[in-house]
């Protein structure tokens, strides 16, 4: 509880076994969180097992495989079912520090709807390992959507994200992709909305246990990013009707 607000941390989880752990024990210890949601996209190692051991966790599985989207709406839903006023959604990767989410927790609870962990803020993107030819795709992709939204960000593909239950409650996120380009829709309703979106510096790890899609996939979802943009724009110059906006 921060500020009489219930705090819950959601991680949509694939293949986490080795990491989720770590990941819960320093949520738990920053002391502020009311309750941990785990939701696992049908994971093939002992991921569901693990988190059924962590205390204080609502555990939810996907029978099946429906896709990092699908994994993040069903981990708002039940944030939203079990009372949160402020959800923040880390992977459980340990490649982002939980250790900002008293920070970030503060920042939704009195001035921002909406924060973003960013690991392109103070240089840490290299530092920690992040590989170069991924540094460089997301500079130029964050690059074109700012240009596209007319936004400022530093990078527009973070997996550490904190929202106000008002915000949420209010985006159409059934309307969005069941893949990765989820996370980027998410951020161009909000920017629909004109909520300004707040960002803080986050450390990052990058080793043999982060979670990471592959170079084909990287190029879909970078072109997927590219087309959320343009979408965007067409609809705000008023020459595209988008389902992604049209409900915000």
């Amino acid at each position: 509880m921060y500020q009489g607000k219930k705090i819950i941390v959601v991680m949509p989880a694939y293949n986490a076994a080795r990491t989720l752990r770590r990941t819960y024990d320093e949520i738990a210890a920053q002391g502020i969180v009311d309750l941990v949601i785990v939701v696992d996209d049908a994971s093939h190692d002992e991921t569901i097992a693990l988190a059924r051991t962590l205390p204080n966790t609502l555990v939810h599985s996907h029978a099946v495989n429906r896709g990092y989207g699908a994994n993040q709406k069903t981990c708002y839903r039940l944030a939203l079912e079990n009372g949160a006023d402020i959800v923040i959604m880390i992977h459980p990767d340990y490649q982002y520090t939980p250790l900002l989410i008293p920070a970030m927790a503060s920042m939704v609870a009195n001035l921002y709807p909406c924060v973003l962990g960013s690991r392109i803020l103070g240089g840490y993107a290299l530092k920690g390992g992040m590989p170069l030819w991924k540094y460089i795709a997301n500079r130029f992709l964050t690059f074109i959507e700012n240009l596209l939204t007319g936004a400022k960000l530093s990078e527009y593909h973070t997996g550490y994200r904190a929202f106000s239950r008002e915000l949420l409650m209010r985006l159409p996120l059934d309307d969005n992709s069941d893949g990765f380009i989820f996370d980027n829709e998410v951020l161009g309703q909000i920017l629909w909305t004109g909520t300004v979106i707040a960002e803080v510096s986050c450390p990052t790890r990058y080793d043999s246990e982060s979670s990471s899609i592959n170079f084909k996939q990287s190029i879909k979802y970078g072109l997927g990013c590219l087309a959320v943009g343009l979408r965007f724009r067409l609809a705000k110059w008023g020459l595209l009707k988008s389902k992604l906006f049209l409900r915000v």
